[in-house]
This record gives C-alpha cells, sequence and structure tokens, in this order.
C-alpha cells in the first residue's frame, strides 16, 4: 500500500508520498484536480488521505472518488494530534501533507474509505446549513437588539430580524418539501422528531441504521468516554462526534422526555437515581439515537427482503 497525504487549503494542494521526500504541488482547480489524477494514476495500492478544511477538500474527495481512488476524509485535531504523537511540531503545507502520509500507512484498517453521499443528500445537507446560519443570525440580531436603546437603530434591526424570520420560514417549507420522498415512517416514530431534525439526520448522517449502537453515538458524539487513571474513576463525559446532529438532538431529547413513551420514564428514572439533569438528557439523546438507528435498519431489512 502506498501512503499519500494531500494538505488541501483554498488555492493549493500538497501532496506527499510516505517514505519519499519531495512533495507535489497542485492548483486546487479544475485544472489542478486534473493534474493530480494524472499523477496519481501509474502508482497501484494508493490510499490518499486529506484533512477537513472547511469544504476546501470537497473537490478532491469527488475527483477521486469519480475515478475509483481510496480516500479518507478525517478532522484537523486528529491530524494535529497525530503529528504531535510523531514529535512533528513545525506546521507548514508540505509538512502537513507528509503527516497526512504517514497517518494513512500507521493506521491502515482502521480508516474508513469516504463514501461520496447520495446527490439530493448533498443539496439538502446545503439547505439544513443555510437554516442553521439564519437561525444563529436571528439569534445574535435579539442579544444586539436588547443592548440598543436609540429607537432608530432598533428600528434596523427589527426589520433585519423580521426578513430573516421570513427567510427561515420559506427554508423551513422547502426542506419540508424535499425530505418528503426520504423521511420513512421509521424517522417518524418518535415523539420530537420533527422537520429540522428528519432533515439533519438525512442530511449528515447517512450511516444512521447501517452501523451498531456504539458505533453510531461515538460518530455523533453522545457515546460516555471514560476518563480513568490508576486507583481514579473519573466523570464520563461526551466529545467530539458531529456537532450539527448533537444539536437537533438535544432540541429532539427535551421534547422526548416529556411526551414520547419509550423515553419519558427512563428520563424518570435516571432523575429518581439521583443524575443530573443534563447528565440524564445527555443519556435520553443516546437512547434516543439508538432507538432510530434500530428502527431505521430494521426497516431497510424489510424492505430488502421484499
Amino acid at each position: 500500500m502506498i501512503g499519500i497525504g494531500i494538505d488541501v487549503s483554498k488555492d493549493w494542494l500538497d501532496v506527499a508520498v510516505h517514505g519519499e521526500e519531495p512533495t507535489q504541488r497542485f492548483s486546487n482547480d479544475a485544472a489542478g484536480l486534473a493534474g493530480l489524477v494524472r499523477w496519481l494514476k501509474g502508482r497501484r495500492s494508493v490510499r490518499v488521505l486529506v484533512e477537513a478544511s472547511g469544504r476546501y477538500e470537497q473537490g478532491v474527495l469527488d475527483a477521486l472518488c469519480e475515478k475509483g481512488v481510496w480516500v479518507c476524509r478525517l478532522n484537523a485535531r486528529q491530524v494535529r494530534d497525530f503529528a504531535k504523537a510523531t514529535n512533528r511540531l513545525a506546521k507548514t503545507d508540505a509538512v502537513d501533507a507528509k503527516v497526512l502520509a504517514h497517518m494513512v500507512v500507521a493506521l491502515g484498517e482502521q480508516l474508513r474509505r469516504h463514501e461520496p453521499p447520495d446527490p439530493w443528500r448533498t443539496q439538502l445537507r446545503a439547505w439544513v446549513q443555510r437554516r442553521r446560519h439564519v437561525v444563529g443570525r436571528i439569534q445574535q440580531e435579539k442579544q444586539q437588539l436588547a443592548g440598543v436603546g436609540e429607537a432608530v437603530l432598533r428600528a434596523h434591526i427589527e426589520a433585519l430580524i423580521s426578513l430573516l424570520v421570513k427567510e427561515k420560514r420559506a427554508l423551513e417549507r422547502e426542506i419540508h418539501q424535499r425530505i418528503k420522498a426520504h423521511a420513512t415512517a421509521a424517522l417518524s416514530s418518535l415523539k420530537g422528531i420533527g422537520t429540522v431534525m428528519k432533515a439533519t439526520l438525512l442530511a449528515q448522517l447517512p450511516e444512521l441504521g447501517l452501523l451498531d449502537r456504539k458505533a453510531i453515538a461515538q460518530l455523533v458524539g453522545v457515546a460516555p468516554l471514560n476518563d480513568d487513571s490508576g486507583g481514579r474513576r473519573g466523570y464520563r463525559r461526551i466529545g467530539g462526534g458531529r456537532a450539527s446532529v448533537r444539536e437537533v438532538l438535544y432540541m429532539a431529547a427535551v421534547v422526548a422526555v416529556r411526551w414520547e413513551p419509550s423515553i419519558k420514564p427512563f428520563y424518570e428514572r435516571l432523575r429518581a437515581a439521583g443524575k443530573p439533569a443534563k447528565v440524564a438528557l445527555v443519556a435520553c439523546m443516546r437512547k434516543l439515537l439508538t432507538i432510530l438507528n434500530a428502527r431505521l435498519r430494521d426497516e431497510r431489512r424489510a424492505l430488502a427482503v421484499q
């Protein structure tokens, strides 16, 4: 296996081959991607690793997947931790590319090949992300409004909030229409799962129903992580994962602990046992995700048999 690391920036692709000193540089555009594909063509058993770089890496992923090249994407924290562990403390584009090339060889089968999402998922993700951005803007403007006393300025801010609220509603109507063909009965089987939750799961968690309960919880970032050393037993905490999915899962759990028969008694038992409210709520988030994962898995199996 030949390990290849690609450090991605807005304008450039710096490419390193594990065990080879010089790096290659290609422009991060159509011509550069074509050149990268030609350069890789003569190499066999290639595995490519790229770092998530604010969507600038998407063109690389698309081009390599189209040509059948094995490629994986990792988040920046994992890559930087590996660099520190291997005593590569300097940070340049070339160094980062070499770290990625080393990483793909060292981790081997632990890495998961990138699977390009269905086109409809990519489109839906853009709508969901735009809604999140608009919701964030509304919250920011409302916070600013609370501290403004000047009447003219307040009128400007209120007008902007009104426009943003109208856009949010329009986005939600469009999202609702887009998920109709893909939101199956399993995704609608629990109270608290609304349009935004369904759209987020469909767009940003395509693995739902395909992984076991532990793997899906870890992927989302609601799996409790141990913090033990010697005789000390630390608190279990959650961390990492897909924050955007975790945010909507939290809101769904808030509703579910009041109205969903499979979640409400579970939450009440945890609280009666002395668990803090936030700890109990996170446990309900994990249980909610586990139930959805199992029901979607069973639904897919049933459809496959038909």
